[in-house]
């Protein structure tokens, strides 16, 4: 297709994208359901048909999906990706197994063959990676519990792309046990490759850009951060691996370098253009006049998929020990069909797998998934409480033993390194402390120093009244994420009015509503670092000789 004539699709299709997203986020709903209408209506069957190239927007719309996880990469290097623990990616590769077998087992009770129905089941397994991330980073919900554990399984679920494309060619019959074995060899040879090469080239071009980019050269930076995030996707496609995955990892090795942080603020436009592209792709991959006259079939497969997929998350990561607010809300955001089924549908397709029907129909569901996931993702941490709330389940304690003893004076809500700081007066006195944490290591910690405490949810009322806040003297509240914060601070004074709070509040911008809330004092990170850059300015002055104000003639 000509040059002028792609870039007059991608230009109508970001005005479309514009207008109706814009309509949408008016009304209080995430702009990418309006992409994705505006997807619908543009391009591919059953529409106007005002873009054509459909396949080069579609093409171009997957760097948008690799650099959405270059920029999560460069926030989670080695050493905090190593943090997320390994519940998220067992409960992943568990989601993905216990999927495809449910999958299977229904398409092959509805009358598809078996090798019709390993592939559904395949299709479906996977969740979308754009559409959840992209939500759960706008709303700040990454580092919760609930975001954490997407995350993982996201992650788990890009790695199983590729031995699923491979089910599902093998399902077309190319090749034998042996071929096969040896595509899988050298697939991990590759993979072991591209890895090595990556940190080999990161490593190169830091040392050699470190002194340059950020004070001499600024456009070295946005340079670098393109070749790295796009050449990792382009590398991984070439040697048969995710793109997304592949630019994850260039992003994770990067993410300890100095400047990470400007790279991220650098591919930060390009990601949200390439973005907004995928999102009208994807809409336009759906028929809406096949999606209008099979609503029944399409209302009740995406009702299947949303909810088997979200009970099997839910019981997956109950059985791993997190609480039923957590389980809920992870399983809430994992319960669509991702971008994936549309490459392996693609796959089955043309190897004689899928019919025509199965692929116009999942995809269908995908797309409408795409809509709900806009509006339950948002919703999965209020669900998760309701949820906890209407079973009467709190997170399991550690210890009881002190139901029957004295209440604590001072609680700590959160004790990672702010709230280790803030208890170091009261080791070793006579103040009797408990800390609620979720970490397990921030619960040992605790305990090491003296204190009383427990594995809890503060955000549920069940634990606060568990560790008896409503008799204590004061509370701190130390966790980063605010609306965490503001729900705990929100229980305390419904419950306490007259317990003495102490909140953290990590940016400036949030203070005030700390305020409304009834916080009697705010400690603000901006703040803290504010008065520290200050005191270090004032012992240089005071070195200088210059402590005095210079008199000046007017």
């Amino acid at each position: 297709m000509e040059l002028w004539t792609i870039l007059r699709d991608v230009v109508v299709m970001l005005g479309a994208s514009l207008l109706v997203g814009g309509v949408f986020s008016r009304f209080g709903q995430s702009p990418i359901v309006g992409y994705l209408l505006a997807g619908m209506l543009l391009g591919g069957p059953g529409s106007v048909h005002a873009v054509s190239g459909q396949h080069e927007i579609e093409a171009i719309a997957e760097l948008g999906v690799a650099l959405l996880l270059f920029s999560l990469g460069l926030e989670f290097s080695v050493s905090r990706l190593k943090k997320l623990g390994a519940k998220p990616i067992v409960g992943g590769a568990a989601q993905v197994g216990l999927t495809i077998l449910l999958g299977f087992g229904g398409a092959t009770l509805c009358g598809l063959p078996v090798r019709e129905s390993i592939a559904l089941g395949a299709m479906i397994a996977l969740s979308s990676t754009a559409v959840v991330l992209r939500i759960l980073m706008e709303r700040s919900e990454i580092e919760m519990p609930h975001g954490n554990n997407s995350l993982g399984v996201l992650l788990t679920q890009d790695m199983a792309v590729v031995p699923l494309a491979l089910l599902v060619t093998i399902l077309g019959g190319e090749g034998d046990s042996g071929d096969i074995a040896k595509n899988v060899a050298k697939l991990m040879l590759m993979a072991g490759g591209l890895v090595i090469g990556l940190l080999l080239l990161n490593k190169i071009a830091v040392l050699a850009l470190g002194t340059l980019t950020l004070h001499r050269n600024r456009e070295l930076t946005v340079i670098f951060a393109v070749v790295t995030g796009l050449g990792a996707a382009w590398a991984s496609h070439a040697v048969g691996i995710s793109p997304a995955l592949g630019a994850f990892v260039a992003g994770m090795l990067l993410g300890n370098s100095a400047f990470a942080t400007q790279i991220r603020a650098d591919v930060s436009p390009l990601q949200v253009i390439l973005l907004t592209l995928f999102f009208g792709a994807a809409g336009m991959v759906a028929d809406p006049v096949w999606i209008i006259k099979n609503v029944p079939l399409v209302a009740a497969t995406v009702a299947l998929i949303t909810i088997g997929k979200f009970v099997i998350i839910w019981v997956i990561f109950a059985a791993l020990g997190q609480s039923t607010r957590v389980a809920v809300a992870t399983g809430l955001c994992l319960a669509q069909i991702g971008e994936f089924a549309f490459v392996l549908g693609s796959i089955g397709r043309a190897s004689g797998v899928l019919s025509e029907s199965t692929y116009a129909l999942v995809v269908s569901a995908a797309i409408v998934s795409f809509f709900l996931s806009a509006i339950l993702v948002p919703l999965a941490p209020r669900f998760g409480n309701w949820v906890a709330g209407r079973i009467g389940d709190t997170i399991v304690q550690e210890s009881t033993a002190h139901q029957g003893a004295e209440p604590p004076e001072v609680v700590i809500v959160g004790f990672g390194p702010a709230g280790q700081i803030a208890a170091r007066d009261l080791v070793d006195r006579s103040i009797r402390v408990t800390v609620l944490e979720l970490n397990h290591a921030g619960v040992q910690k605790a305990k090491q120093l003296g204190f009383h405490a427990e594995v809890g949810d503060a955000t549920q009322t069940e634990v606060l009244e568990h560790a008896r806040v409503a008799e204590s003297q004061v509370v701190v509240i130390t966790i980063p994420h605010y609306k965490s914060a503001l729900a705990v601070l929100s229980h305390i004074r419904s419950h306490a009015p007259q317990v003495h709070t102490i909140v953290r509040a990590r940016y400036a911008v949030f203070q005030d509503d700390f305020v409304i809330a009834g916080a009697d004092k705010i400690s603000g990170d901006e703040q803290q670092v504010g008065e520290n850059l200050a005191v270090h300015l004032k012992q240089w002055l005071a070195s200088c000789g210059k402590s005095q104000p210079s008199s000046r003639e007017d």
